[in-house]
């Protein structure tokens, strides 16, 4: 079953950099503010705009819109997850700040705001985890007001490498078996973090009525060198809360000491060396 004893915040915060080395981490934490500079550019924030930052988890993006408006403005910091708007209320008394901060419990799928409310809207690595696209970003629409943007960043999941493109044949007894495994994992229609590209995403901005959708899409390119246990941290790390690791979805394929003799055999065929992971990305820009 999917790991469900992480709540977002506390996967946001550790989770998700279990596996890292420090200088891999704040390598990490560089590019996610280089990620909000971008989206929050993209914006174009006015000093007086309501601004929502859709699924905050811990604030990226909406403290980092307080610095953009004046006290005429406001922004709302808006998650599902309370333990996240704890988190972002926490930050949100140290900072001491008398700028207009409103904190909102709802679901991007059904946004608790009126028709035409907000400025900005703002989204980081939400969608790659909403299996309704289309019904999220129609909610987007409907709360923006006329002019009003929407400014997103979101990873394609299915462009990222793949274990098997980073080791030869040889290197695995049941090389073919897990390449086929991991590929259907990666394509599947059926899961949010890999039912949708670049292409997706600018067929339903249009068909929810967004025009000017300007879809920026970037090839992001790690290196870093294995370490001893971290190919047993990839597959074994959910990639958001409540749901499966790599290491159980195989499992839907394979016996467990069958996948363990592989996790073994990846390690072995990776450890000490330089690998270089590469995925792509979604700057999203579109107006009302």
């Amino acid at each position: 079953m999917p790991n469900d004893t992480l709540n977002w915040s506390k996967w946001l915060l550790e989770a998700r950099f279990s596996y890292m080395t420090e200088e891999q981490k704040q390598q990490s934490i560089r590019w996610l503010l280089s990620v909000r500079n971008a989206v929050l550019h993209n914006a174009g924030i006015k000093p007086s705009n309501t601004i929502i930052d859709i699924g905050t988890g811990t604030g990226l993006l909406g403290f980092g819109a307080l610095d953009f408006i004046d006290n005429t403005g406001k922004v709302i910091f808006s998650d599902y997850a309370k333990d996240c708007l704890d988190t972002c209320k926490q930050v949100a008394e140290k900072l001491n700040t008398d700028k207009k901060i409103e904190f909102l419990l709802s679901d991007c799928l059904n946004i608790k705001l009126g028709a035409n409310t907000v400025d900005r809207a703002l989204m980081r690595s939400v969608l790659v985890h909403i299996l309704d696209k289309e019904r999220a970003i129609s909610e987007i629409y409907r709360i923006l007001k006329p002019e009003g943007i929407f400014s997103a960043f979101e990873p394609v999941i299915r462009s990222n490498t793949r274990c098997a493109e980073l080791v030869n044949p040889e290197d695995l007894t049941d090389y073919t078996e897990f390449k086929q495994a991991e590929d259907e994992c990666m394509d599947s229609m059926d899961n949010p973090l890999t039912n949708f590209d670049e292409n997706t995403i600018k067929e339903l901005l249009n068909k929810t009525g967004f025009s000017d959708g300007i879809i920026d899409k970037q090839i992001v390119e790690t290196k870093y060198e294995v370490k001893k246990g971290m190919v047993k941290s990839w597959l074994t790390t959910p990639p958001s809360p409540g749901t499966k690791t790599m290491k159980e979805k195989f499992l839907m394929y394979f016996e467990e000491p069958k996948i363990d003799r592989y996790i073994e055999e990846l390690q072995k065929a990776l450890e000490n060396r330089s690998v270089t992971i590469k995925s792509n990305v979604l700057y999203i820009k579109a107006k009302k």
